[in-house]
């Protein structure tokens, strides 16, 4: 019996994948669960075209996402925060604040997908890495100042 799965599982496969499996496993387990549907003519054509249509899509936001990452190469920030004598931030510089500068920029892009190499808790020079993309990755470096 021919089954598309509808999510992943383990021993059987991914997601969007056309499998093969016992009768009893898939009238009795997999379709009524909702992990699977009968691979039937139209339903196989369905899938194909819903495949094309979602790599079109995912080609479309790498390629913006590597606009994006051209445009960030020669970006330097300046974040402001509150400092004490020895050049220890009060707090820590956050994701929301890159967001920000980012945006102030013109650049539009998700405080979730921003990490440090070091958190940036005293002044100076630090690198924030921005995940646009699963295959695109951008360093951008800032400098935190004392106010």
């Amino acid at each position: 019996m021919e089954i598309i799965l509808k999510q992943d599982i383990k021993s059987l496969g991914e997601k969007d994948d056309i499998v093969t499996v016992k009768p009893g496993y898939g009238r009795n387990y997999l379709i009524p669960q909702g992990f699977a549907s009968l691979a039937t003519v139209s339903a196989k054509k369905v899938l194909a075209e819903n495949l094309k249509q979602a790599a079109f899509k995912q080609d479309k936001i790498k390629k913006d996402a590597e606009g994006i990452a051209e445009r960030l190469t020669d970006v330097k920030l300046s974040i402001g925060a509150k400092a004490g004598e020895s050049g220890k931030i009060f707090g820590a510089v956050n994701t929301i604040q890159i967001a920000e500068a980012l945006k102030a920029q013109g650049f539009d892009v998700d405080r979730r997908r921003i990490t440090f190499e070091t958190e940036p808790k005293f002044v100076g020079d630090y690198i924030a890495n921005l995940n646009l993309h699963k295959e695109v990755k951008v360093q951008v470096p800032f400098s935190v100042i004392a106010e």
